[in-house]
């Protein structure tokens, strides 16, 4: 069984025990679970699928948040010739990496 849920601007394809990276968010203290509702596609073990027009009401992708992570450093370098400019900057997004628990149609 597995589903598409929409995150973010981002679309996941998630099964139960995938572990994914999502934007970080404003979490409550000793808040464990995250719940996804914005699910694209539902489907099961025989290849049936439920497609939402644009999303599925009432299924949810159940996940638990593991621990915060950076990503790659990314460079920016901005140059022009000849004109003695350069300006180099660097970033590193930060994550949550959750583990998916439970698909629920």
């Amino acid at each position: 069984m597995y589903a598409v849920i929409a995150d973010s601007g981002s679309q996941f394809k998630v099964s139960e025990g995938d572990i994914i990276r999502v934007d970080l968010r404003e979490l409550a203290e000793n808040q464990t679970t995250l719940e996804f509702d914005n699910v694209l596609l539902v489907s099961d073990a025989d290849g049936d699928a439920k497609i939402g027009t644009p999303k599925l009401d009432g299924a949810k992708v159940t996940a638990d948040v593991l621990t915060e992570v950076k990503g790659d450093k990314v460079t920016i370098i901005k140059f022009k010739r000849r004109k003695n400019y350069r300006r180099k900057r660097g970033h590193r997004q930060r994550f949550l990496r959750v583990k998916i628990t439970g698909i629920k149609a």
